[in-house]
């Protein structure tokens, strides 16, 4: 009685885990892509994975064979006690997995630098190579506290939680976040490409097939990382026309200050569009001043550049105390460039 409750009870935990594999496989993204980098990067995957198992399979297979036949009972098998070496199977041994090592090395070394994220797309899908005349669309996307916000430049308009990009149209993203390291995350378009405060990374990608896919944060990033998702709809050139102008018919403005506003933590924001963004907006929130009060760090970087502030005093510059600021900090780059540029000509 206890041996078959026994049983029914392991049965019925095999049966819920192989529908527990097989409900993981109708749905698995990262080897069926929408997106040609995520799909040449799924054909790494399994060639990878291939070349493995040409060691994994015999291995497991010999290690099998041989516990059965040399087990205990079989007395038949022949006990060599003395025997320590073959020169042919240690041949085998060595020379099929250095062949691996050195396939899945070349496989690995073209696969990284051909689908590096801040190299531009060469084709848009298998054996359709890109078409001269194509503009790549930017994105400009911001890992804010918890949920992402999406600048279209070249449209005017912004988004959180929502994005979406033609068909067969290369994207090229700059990433950044606005306080905590994040990391941005389409599996139907690419590999996960962090965002850091402070510093733009890059990615090119493109989306194959309409439809609506996953966004998320693939790092954790505080308690509201669990919600911070999007959706990314592939639409057709009619339908991405069609979406912008409702963002532009539907938006509100996104000026600094509603962005400092929507950059406070929250968690599980709907869906929201801005019909216009405020000029240079994005670079501020890269350069760390979004608020009026504080400089930005590329203005600090090229002050430092130029000897620091003990420079600037040193060279005399008629500035409001001679302090670099916010409200002065272009003032002084400006005067530092100008100064320069005078002495190469003098020179």
């Amino acid at each position: 009685m206890f041996q078959n409750k026994s049983f029914r009870t392991l049965s019925c935990i095999a049966g819920m885990a192989v529908a527990a594999g097989l409900a993981g496989c109708s749905k698995a993204v990262v080897l069926h892509p929408a997106g040609d980098v995520a799909a040449q990067q799924a054909h790494m995957v399994v060639t990878a994975t291939w070349l493995m198992m040409i060691i994994i399979v015999p291995v497991i297979a010999l290690t099998l064979l041989f516990a059965w036949k040399y087990r205990q009972g079989n007395t038949e098998a022949a006990y060599e006690p003395e025997w320590h070496h073959s020169t042919s199977l240690e041949l085998v041994i060595w020379t099929v997995p250095l062949f691996i090592v050195i396939a899945l090395g070349a496989l690995t070394w073209i696969g990284t630098h051909k689908l590096d994220p801040y190299r531009p797309l060469d084709r848009i899908g298998e054996e359709r190579a890109l078409p001269s005349d194509v503009k790549p669309l930017e994105v400009q996307v911001v890992a804010l506290d918890w949920k992402w916000l999406f600048f279209y430049p070249e449209q005017g308009i912004a988004t959180v939680n929502e994005l979406a990009a033609p068909v067969d149209r290369p994207i090229v993203f700059k990433i950044t976040a606005s306080t905590t390291m994040n990391a941005f995350y389409v599996p139907d378009l690419a590999g996960m490409i962090y965002a850091m405060p402070g510093m733009q990374t890059e990615l090119h990608a493109v989306i194959n097939h309409t439809g609506v896919f996953k966004g998320m944060s693939s790092h954790y990033s505080g308690a509201g990382f669990s919600g911070m998702t999007f959706q990314f709809h592939g639409l057709s050139n009619e339908g991405f026309a069609q979406w912008i102008a409702r963002a532009k018919a539907e938006g509100k403005s996104l000026d600094r200050e509603a962005y400092l506003d929507l950059a406070k933590p929250s968690e599980r924001d709907p869906v929201q569009r801005f019909a216009t963004v405020e000029a240079g907006l994005y670079d501020k929130v890269l350069n760390r001043c979004a608020e009026a009060a504080k400089m930005c760090m590329h203005d600090m970087m090229a002050i430092d550049a130029h000897g620091g502030a003990s420079y600037v005093r040193a060279m005399g510059l008629s500035l409001p105390q001679n302090l670099c600021t916010a409200r002065n900090s272009s003032q002084i780059v400006a005067a530092l460039q100008a100064r320069n540029a005078n002495r190469v000509v003098a020179q």
